[in-house]
C-alpha cells in the first residue's frame, strides 16, 4: 500500500468503484504531466444524489455529493494512475451545482470537494477552483465536478 492508500485507510474512507462513462467519452485523459479528469457525479454503486440544490436538496447533503463525487473522480484516477502516490498535486477543480432559482452558494457545496482533497493530500490537494450553478446537470444530479491533477 502506497502513502495516500494509507492515508484514506486513516480517514477511513473506501473509494467507491469505478463509474464508467456514459457516453463516447473517456473518464480522464493524461497529457504530459497533467491529468485531466472529465465531468463526475455523485455515485457511490447504487447510491445517486440527485435534485436541486436549494430546494430538493439542502446544501449539507450537496456538501456531501460534492465530497462523495470526489471520491469518485480519485477512484477513476487510482485506477488510470494504479497508484495515487503519482499524484503531485491537485490543480484545478470546476464545479458545477444543479441550482434551484435563487441559489447562490456553490461555493460552500463544492468545499465537500475540496476539503476531501486537503484531507487526503495535504498542502498538495489545496487547488485552484470555479463553483458554478446551472440550471440543470444530466440525469438530474446534484453536482458535477471535473478536475485536473499533475502526476509523475
Amino acid at each position: 500500500m502506497g502513502r495516500i492508500d494509507d492515508r484514506l485507510t486513516a480517514l477511513g474512507v473506501t473509494l467507491p468503484p469505478v463509474f464508467p462513462p456514459v457516453g463516447s467519452y473517456t473518464g480522464c485523459a493524461q497529457s504530459g504531466n497533467l491529468l485531466y479528469v472529465g465531468g463526475h457525479g455523485p455515485v457511490n454503486g447504487a447510491e445517486i444524489v440527485t435534485g436541486k440544490v436549494g430546494d430538493t436538496v439542502s446544501i449539507e447533503e450537496a456538501q456531501r455529493a460534492a465530497r462523495l463525487t470526489a471520491l469518485s473522480i480519485l477512484a477513476t484516477m487510482r485506477a488510470e494512475l494504479g497508484d495515487l502516490d503519482r499524484v503531485v498535486r491537485i490543480v484545478k477543480v470546476f464545479g458545477m451545482v444543479n441550482a434551484a432559482p435563487g441559489f447562490n452558494q456553490m461555493p460552500g457545496v463544492i468545499d465537500g470537494c475540496s476539503d476531501v482533497l486537503v484531507e487526503i493530500f495535504g498542502e498538495s490537494g489545496r487547488h485552484t477552483r470555479t463553483a458554478v450553478g446551472l440550471a440543470e446537470l444530466p440525469f438530474d444530479i446534484a453536482v458535477e465536478i471535473e478536475l485536473i491533477a499533475e502526476v509523475a
